[in-house]
């Protein structure tokens, strides 16, 4: 009944975010410095926040064995990826696009605001150990894939796998391990900051819808399904084997999160970079975003 909630108010901001997009109050120049900001300071400062979080139970070796889940569900989603595409017959021309947008969610602009307002600053930490495999992957797996080429060659722009939120979750990780007690202007500073997240994402996203015909995107058919498995089957079928060897709720709760969340944003920017199907990858993210706000609480009350 939480997560319903917390999905009905991030509807509602998302909802905003298109009201303000269509009215010229949100222009697509300030949803940029928008979106800086949601990805530079508002996030890292959640995920030093849950850094910070002195009172939580969590310890090293939990820590480490949410470090090697999140690896698995990675495994486990290009594995299936595999199975998907022919699943929905995808052509040839627009596999290296499905099969990114199978991989990669959006785990840090949408998973992470979500997992804070579910499940608070301790789901948080959890939350942040997805951030490292999918930087690397996303570097490397993800650019090879979207051009076609073997993934096991050396992927391009591979300095941008240390980017923000890859340090701001090392450092909210040696903090927390470390027991560093940072001051309380320090912490304070961060809890507000944090608390931009959600409420600045949602409505960057709300935004985005501007430019999109809602009823061209619903039309495609393939997309539609293949948005649907990804949101309801994919998370299903991973909460269902996740349950055979981890018995930690939270932490399931959280691979849930990361499984139900819809296609990432960065799919479509590497599209664009790297000669893919630019407007396929931003349907999907638009239709995949559009329905997660049903599918999210929806699944989750079947599978807890």
């Amino acid at each position: 009944m939480v997560l319903v909630q917390q999905m009905i108010v991030l509807f509602m901001l998302m909802g905003l975010g298109f009201f303000c997009g269509k009215k010229g109050f949100i222009t697509d120049a300030f949803s940029k410095s928008l979106s800086w900001l949601v990805v530079n300071v508002a996030t890292p400062a959640m995920i030093l926040s849950a850094g910070m979080n002195y009172e939580s139970t969590i310890r090293g070796k939990e820590l480490l064995s949410g470090f090697l889940l999140s690896i698995l569900v990675y495994v486990f989603l290009i594995g299936i990826s595999f199975v998907l595409l022919p699943l929905v017959r995808v052509p040839d021309k627009d596999r290296n696009v499905y099969r990114v947008m199978a991989i990669f969610s959006n785990i840090g602009f949408m998973g992470l605001p979500i997992i804070q307002a579910a499940y608070g600053p301790e789901a948080v930490l959890y939350g942040t150990l997805f951030q490292f495999p999918y930087n690397f992957l996303m570097y490397t797996y993800g650019i090879a894939a979207m051009k076609g080429e073997s993934p096991f060659k050396k992927g391009e722009g591979l300095g941008k796998i240390i980017n923000v939120g890859v340090i701001s979750s090392a450092l909210a990780i040696v903090i927390y391990v470390s027991g560093i007690h940072m001051t309380e202007v320090f912490r304070i500073s961060a809890k507000h900051l944090s608390s931009l997240a959600a409420p600045l994402s949602m409505m960057v996203i709300g935004q985005s819808m501007v430019h999109f015909d809602i009823k061209d995107v619903m039309n495609d058919l393939r997309l539609l399904i293949f948005s649907l498995i990804k949101l309801v089957g994919l998370p299903l079928l991973g909460i269902m084997l996740l349950r055979l060897f981890v018995h930690d709720e939270m932490l399931l709760h959280v691979c849930y999160i990361m499984l139900a969340t819809p296609i990432g944003s960065m799919t479509a920017m590497v599209a664009q970079q790297y000669g893919g199907n630019y407007t396929l990858a931003s349907k999907g993210v638009a239709l995949s975003t559009v329905l997660s706000v049903i599918t999210i609480p929806l699944v989750a009350l079947l599978v807890f």
